[in-house]
């Protein structure tokens, strides 16, 4: 078997778990209990070790597939010379803590014939702990149970497929075989540490529950502004869906995306874990949540990022675990071959323990962002004792290099982008302490916001390259980070130098389609020839403050149809076959998304005529205004 392509991946979900399922009906990532936990189906990281569950035909079979409208619900569709099948695939989930954490650790697909007839094959390969456990099977009631060494899964099926229900021990899977006739269905199921047969569970009401809570929760702000073209309502309420499925219920944690080790190009080892939170996703995080108008998940991610604050700022960490943990030490699993055969295969992180400087403007621009935007949220005294502290620390450190946005793991450089962040954490921090009349020493930072504007306008542009440039050893290495400079309105979009860069950047890391990479002719690393999702959504945003809204139109549209036929995105996009690249789904992808949004509807009802003001809280209204719930 071949790895599939990442835009054949559906991904389903709830509350603090995802898996990954193939348009041949296969899941091929999904961990247990939580999305951070080990794996136990790989496929995607090992296509003859990783461990599966597929339900397909046996024949041969186009397919296609589709999410249930408005949902995380995914429906595959076969088509064999016989017949035609559809598998509804769910985890499962409800309003309320109703059936609790045992009822949401499971997985349930429906198999019905929608016409003529259809055999259907069933395979069951769990693979506990990252695949470094083959499970033994033991016959039970109702179905077969798989063991590791602390762990457990239990696979049941009704009817004729559970009658069929056959282990190899050979290849540690488990097998059966069901054909319908048009009309006829049967449901096959697992759980994670538990063992409910099927037939003690009422799954038709648990889909509907699912379809039903999905539905709920993205109609509390069903109604698009008039502005926004359909095409675009559709693709926002698949992004607010993805993040629902990443963020985490305890905590409020969104992790960078759902899978670890996804080549960011094929061919190298830049393979990442990215089931982590990332601190700098905070400002684009709070941004696309009230403007969807989800103000508990807002909160929820506040109170998450508010603790991170608290700690000593020197200990502040670029990314945690999404329980808050510090300890993610990296490691490689060298008997996992990689997705495509690509490794190394990793869990972990090696970039937690750095200091970056950017960390802080974020943190204090989404404290600023999440007051201004709900008013009933007001800092605690000890919140902005955090807060002060970090920005005091900004304003002693801000002169010295860091790894930067970029995360390179052996090069430091004084990068534009941290002394950007270093100068928002001292710009937001004078806006917080002046507009809530809050104790600070505003004289010192105003004179270190003045000294870090000096030394972006003096170093961080070359006229040279006619550009911001991605640090300030360099006189030609531009990076798509300087797009930030209006939105962070350190300068107004209409300065000559930030409609210098746009053109730059548009020139230099732009493809004719709008895809724009990360940088090019730098020092740090070797020039990238894939796109990342983000900085294309950035170029967006710069045009429209620049009132550009022609091309902006253009390239956001472009970018759209990048996405995979599901309206899923990954951290990168090759520009020459449009392959997706990275893990996936990637949150930072579907962020940006909704904000571009947010910039090209506001910029329409203003005709094109629009200024960084107004895209403050107090006159941005939501992209979705709550309206009447349509049927499950």
């Amino acid at each position: 078997m071949k790895y599939p392509p990442l835009r054949d991946y559906g991904i389903v979900g709830n509350d603090d778990r995802c898996a990954l399922v193939s348009r041949d009906g296969s899941i091929d990532w999904c961990c247990f209990p939580h999305l951070e936990d080990e794996s136990v189906f790989a496929r995607i990281l090992d296509v003859d070790r990783g461990g599966h569950f597929a339900v397909s035909p046996a024949a041969e079979y186009e397919s296609s597939h589709r999410y249930r409208d408005r949902t995380n619900v995914l429906e595959t569709t076969f088509e064999t010379t016989t017949g035609q099948a559809t598998i509804t695939d769910c985890m499962p989930i409800r309003d309320g803590d109703a059936g609790g954490e045992d009822f949401q650790q499971a997985f349930y697909r429906l198999l019905e014939c929608d016409r003529g007839s259809v055999d259907l094959d069933l395979a069951f390969a769990p693979r506990f702990d990252y695949a470094r456990t083959k499970p033994a099977f033991d016959h039970v009631e109702d179905g077969v149970m798989a063991r590791g060494d602390d762990e457990s899964l239990f696979l049941s099926a009704d009817g004729a497929l559970g009658d069929d229900l056959e282990v190899a021990d050979a290849d540690a899977t488990v097998t059966a075989s069901v054909s319908l006739e048009a009309g006829e269905r049967c449901w096959t199921g697992i759980q994670y540490g538990g063992r409910e047969p099927l037939a003690s569970i009422d799954l038709e009401e648990t889909l509907d529950e699912t379809t039903r809570y999905w539905r709920d929760w993205v109609c509390e702000t069903c109604d698009a502004v008039d502005s926004m073209p359909e095409r675009w309502t559709e693709m926002v309420v698949r992004s607010q869906l993805v993040l629902k499925l990443l963020i985490h219920h305890e905590t409020g944690a969104i992790p960078a995306a759902a899978t670890t080790s996804i080549p960011e190009e094929i061919g190298s080892d830049r393979t990442w874990d990215y089931r982590y939170n990332w601190v700098r996703d905070a400002k684009f995080t709070v941004q696309a949540l009230h403007d969807t108008g989800h103000q508990k998940e807002a909160r929820q991610y506040f109170d998450w990022f508010a603790d991170i604050a608290r700690t000593e700022p020197a200990d502040i960490q670029p990314l945690y675990g999404l329980h808050g943990e510090a300890d993610i030490t990296e490691r490689e699993l060298a008997h996992l071959s990689g997705y495509r055969d690509i490794g190394p295969v990793r869990i972990g992180n090696g970039a937690a323990p750095q200091r970056q400087l950017d960390a802080y403007g974020t943190i204090v621009q989404a404290v600023y962002e999440t007051v201004q935007f709900d008013e009933s949220r007001e800092l605690s005294e000890d919140e902005w004792d955090a807060i002060r502290d970090i920005v005091d620390y900004a304003c002693k450190h801000w002169e010295e290099p860091d790894p930067g946005i970029w995360e390179f793991r052996d090069e430091h450089r004084h990068f534009l982008h941290s002394k950007l962040l270093c100068w928002v954490a001292l710009d937001r921090g004078i806006a917080l302490a002046t507009e809530n009349d809050l104790e600070a020493p505003l004289e010192a930072w105003n004179d270190d916001r003045e000294a870090i504007r000096e030394a972006i306008e003096e170093r961080g542009f070359s006229e040279r390259a006619h550009s911001f440039v991605q640090h300030f050893e360099t006189d030609e290495a531009i990076d798509a980070t300087a797009l930030l400079l209006p939105i962070y309105e350190f300068l107004p979009a209409d300065d000559d130098r930030v409609q210098a860069t746009i053109d730059t950047v548009i020139d230099r890391l732009t493809t004719d389609d709008g895809l724009v990479l990360r940088f090019v002719d730098t020092d740090v690393r070797r020039d990238e020839a894939e796109a990342f999702v983000l900085c294309s959504f950035w170029l967006v945003d710069a045009l429209v403050l620049s009132n550009r809204l022609e091309r902006a139109e253009e390239y956001f549209e472009n970018v759209l149809e990048c996405a995979s036929p599901l309206g899923l995105y990954s951290e990168k996009i090759d520009p020459e076959d449009g392959q997706l690249l990275g893990n996936f789904p990637q949150a930072f992808s579907h962020l940006g998304l909704i904000n571009s949004v947010t910039y090209l509807a506001r910029a329409l009802e203003h005709d094109g005529d629009v200024r960084p003001e107004d895209f403050h809280p107090d006159n941005v209204e939501t992209l979705f205004r709550r309206g009447d719930r349509p049927e499950p």
